[in-house]
């Protein structure tokens, strides 16, 4: 604990000086670690696990901001909080790095070996990871570091060949030939969720296949040509009578010459093109049921790089894509080329390299889907359902689970978790087991390795000491209470949560998922390295404090709801910042000497007290809902108002009254006002910007060791208090109505005025009169008349507030005279400022021919000009008759 008699803040707010220090005082005292004490409630959160690939990017800073705000919050109300960290080892990523970094050393990973290239990659891990920490701590992020995990390390390894075998047994993971989505560049498989589908300009090529020992042909279409190499048959409905008579004929592959049958099959649709459709079964997963169907041979084409292979004839060794042109060109001089379109369509790309993903016939590992997925939609029927928020995304969520498909989890990686399967070197038998083969020197490992979701889907208990059912940690905090995450991967990584957890604990894995959106830039654009608008939060913590970044995360959006990042308003969080810092600097100033043990809230209390200790009851209460229902911008909007209307700009302005007067009780009870809420409002602000708390809370007479431990308010029933929010309502309406009155005609505080008050009840003239110092303070009277039966002057402004009606002579106030004449010359400037609009919009050739924007903007110049001259208008009628 601070010393509370010493004010050491300085004159002006630096966030870097607050926020340099602070977080090791934290995690050294280890005021972030769940303590297992049984006598409190556990929460827990898991951190969604950034990849061990780098720099985290602003959306992981919001993510993150509302975990800490949770966790925060909690430890304060008195729960055990575990908010546990981790990284997960990104296997394509992480890779990719990795060679990246080999090939500036003029080597690959086949120059290293396998081990030698995991050591160079547990190397990348280790540094990369230390960087992420090192954002974290900038962040401000309450983790318990006790606890870390990452997704390859010794226990998780464990957890993830359990889950691997178990499945395996209950025949729920199978090995077998499929087609599935390559990645050339990367040459691995990708599952279906991480394919992005962009819309391409492409073509159409038709072409007409002869067929065997006939004149006729059949028109074939197709947006890759090149794969007709590969083709196997030619399909058409079997209800089609253009093709009925050709149903067991051949028709002549072109280029190639090898036969091919046509066959009949429901799939074709009779409608689209010629209703004949080129079945090339081991480069497209429909043409891959249909050939399993008819029992077709699959002709595999292209080399894992995407460069065309033996079976490709004339044309192996060449790209992809150089093949098509190459091709397109043969069969447009042998004829067989006959129309090519234009084509807008959706391609698939990889998610990781965005290369142009091939479906590719390959053996790989599966997951047999659909069981799971049963039992996870089971799970959202009854009480122990998982809770979405916005619940809207459980219908997303549902959708895909019901639209499911086998999940391919092998990848062609050296990084990452290796399938557990060993082929016998002889028999080439298949063994499955948690453990290594006895005879180990007989056998070889698969070579694969898992799809980097495959382990992080078992996040929330592998994290937890689980497959040990009786670890600590998994018996205390599973299931998790809230997971944070954005709706860009309900698919990758909730729903794989979902159906293990349920599969391997029986349990949710958490009880609500907070559903946030996307960060977008200020004229909502997608931040991408392409568009080069992408921000830093370290960068934004280095000119603001993080802080100002937090309170912006937290409070620019409700929940589901994309956030756009703007600077302005970063800078505005920072003038919220400055504007606390200031009046605690201020307060603390009035209470130096004053300790913990000096506060006394039973002492004869003002109004401004009493109404001040009512406010902060009610936003307290607010405070609390809202961020309990991750409300946090709501939240965020009770605290500002509190803070910056009503203590900064009303009651700390009104204590001045006696901490400057004589009465050293009334200045002792009104300290002892202001620390208690200051000291309440820190506690309340703490979660959304801890460091800014922490050291105001360490200035303020206090007990305990930080803010972080310090208990949550709670409203307090005696300090509520209706009939004096109720009066200073009044008062502050009164005095705001002076000085809007004062504003319009241009008259200063500092010049005295008449102030003439008429009540409507005697009840109201004592309560004006007993806060008469406040009305004198604030609205500087010359006189001051509060009376129930007060006449309106003949010449005077008015204004109606709750009770009463303010009378401001215009003697002395204004020179009528010479306000006519203002009036009047600004009467005539508008005037004329809505001729000209009006003649400009009058003039068809203009609204026509101008963008619409344009003819917008000049409408909405005509009606703010037409309310600013009524305005004049009526203030001038109102001066010429008084």
């Amino acid at each position: 604990m601070e010393d509370a008699n010493k004010i050491n803040m300085s004159s002006k707010y630096d966030p870097r000086e607050v926020e340099k220090d602070r977080y090791r005082f934290w995690v050294d005292g280890g005021f972030f670690e769940a303590d297992g004490d049984q006598e409190k409630e556990p929460f827990t959160i898991v951190i969604p696990p950034p990849n061990v690939t780098g720099k985290l990017h602003l959306g992981h800073a919001w993510d993150t901001t509302m975990q800490d705000t949770l966790a925060r919050m909690k430890r304060m109300q008195g729960y055990d909080v575990l908010w546990l960290p981790g990284m997960d080892h990104a296997g394509i990523a992480t890779q990719a790095k990795v060679e990246a970094k080999l090939k500036e050393q003029d080597q690959n990973r086949y120059d290293l070996g396998r081990e030698k290239f995991l050591e160079v990659a547990w190397d990348w891990k280790e540094e990369y990871a230390d960087f992420i920490r090192s954002q974290w701590e900038k962040l401000g992020l309450g983790l318990d570091y006790s606890r870390e995990r990452f997704t390859m390390d010794k226990g998780l390894s464990q957890a993830v060949r359990e889950v691997f075998v178990s499945l395996y047994e209950k025949g729920l993971i199978y090995r077998g030939e499929y087609i599935i989505n390559w990645d050339p560049a990367t040459q691995t498989a990708l599952s279906d969720i991480e394919v992005i589908y962009e819309e391409v300009d492409g073509k159409f090529y038709h072409m007409r296949y002869p067929i065997k020992d006939s004149d006729e042909t059949i028109e074939i279409a197709t947006t890759r040509p090149e794969t007709m190499l590969g083709d196997t048959a030619v399909a058409v409905h079997p209800d089609d009578d253009r093709y009925k008579h050709l149903i067991g004929k051949k028709v002549i592959l072109p280029i190639v010459g090898r036969e091919l049958d046509i066959v009949a099959d429901s799939y074709v649709d009779m409608e689209m093109g010629s209703g004949a459709v080129k079945i090339t079964p081991a480069h497209d997963p429909n043409d891959f049921e249909i050939g399993n169907r008819h029992n077709l041979e699959r002709i595999l084409i292209m080399h894992e790089d995407g460069s065309m292979n033996e079976n490709a004839l004339g044309y192996q060794g060449l790209d992809r894509f150089d093949c098509r042109d190459q091709i397109v060109q043969d069969l447009q001089e042998q004829g067989v080329l006959y129309k090519i379109e234009d084509h807008l369509h959706q391609v698939g790309h990889s998610e990781r390299s965005g290369a142009v993903v091939e479906p590719y016939l390959s053996t790989q590992w599966f997951v047999n889907m659909q069981p799971l997925a049963d039992e996870a939609i089971d799970l959202q029927k009854d009480n122990g359902k998982v809770h979405f928020v916005p619940d809207r995304f459980e219908r997303t969520y549902l959708h895909w689970m019901e639209n499911i498909r086998d999940w391919c989890i092998s990848r062609q990686l050296w990084w990452g978790h290796r399938i557990p399967a060993w082929y016998h070197k002889e028999t080439g038998e298949m063994y499955v087991g948690r453990e290594a083969p006895a005879d180990p020197e007989n056998w070889e490992q698969d070579e694969d390795v898992l799809d980097t979701w495959f382990s992080s889907a078992l996040w929330p208990f592998s994290t937890m000491g689980w497959p040990d059912e009786n670890a600590e940690d998994f018996k205390r905090y599973f299931p998790t209470d809230v997971l944070v995450t954005g709706y860009d991967i309900i698919f990758f990584w909730v729903a794989r949560m979902i159906f293990q957890s349920k599969q391997f604990t029986g349990k949710r894995p958490f009880k609500d998922v907070l559903i946030h959106g996307l960060i977008r830039d200020a004229e909502g654009r997608k931040m991408s390295k392409s568009l080069g608008n992408g921000v830093d939060p370290m960068d934004v913590i280095d000119q603001y404090g993080a802080d100002s970044l937090r309170y912006f995360l937290l409070t620019g959006t409700s929940p589901g709801q994309d956030l756009r990042f703007h600077w302005q308003k970063v800078e505005a969080t920072w003038n919220f910042a400055n504007k606390v810092w200031n009046a605690s600097r201020f307060s603390l100033m009035n209470m130096e000497n004053f300790t913990y043990e000096d506060i006394d809230l039973n002492g004869e209390k003002s109004l401004a007290d009493k109404w001040i200790l009512t406010r902060l009851n009610e936003t307290i209460e607010q405070v609390t809902k809202n961020t309990g229902k991750y409300e946090f911008g709501e939240a965020g909007r009770h605290l500002y108002n509190f803070i910056w209307d009503e203590l900064c700009d009303w009651y700390i302005e009104m204590a001045k009254l006696p901490l400057y007067g004589d009465d050293e009780e009334a200045k002792k009870t009104t300290r002892s006002v202001l620390a208690y809420v200051l000291d309440q409002t820190m506690r309340m602000l703490h979660p959304y910007m801890p460091f800014i708390t922490e050291e105001i809370w360490q200035q303020l007479p206090h007990e305990g060791e930080s803010i972080t431990t310090a208990r949550w308010p709670e409203p307090k029933a005696e300090f509520h208090d209706e009939n004096a929010a109720n009066e200073m309502n009044r008062l502050v309406s009164i005095i705001k109505s002076v000085r809007n009155i004062r504003a319009e005609v241009d008259t200063p505080i500092s010049k005295q005025i008449k102030l003439n008050i008429k009540a409507e009840t005697e009840a109201i003239v004592q309560e004006l009169e007993h806060n008469r110092s406040y009305l004198e303070r604030f609205c500087n009277p010359s006189e001051l008349t509060v009376a129930t039966d007060l006449e309106a002057p003949e010449k005077a402004m008015s204004a109606v507030v709750t009770g009463a009606e303010l009378f401001l002579p215009l003697e002395g106030l204004i020179d009528i005279d010479k306000e006519i004449s203002r009036l009047e010359k600004e009467l005539e400037k508008w005037t004329k400022e809505v001729e000209r609009v009006q003649k400009k919009l009058a003039n068809e050739g203009f609204v026509s021919k101008a963008p619409q924007k344009v003819v917008d903007e000049e409408r909405q110049k005509e009606t703010d000009y037409l309310e600013k001259q009524a305005k004049v208008k009526a203030r001038l009628e109102e001066l010429r008759t008084t």
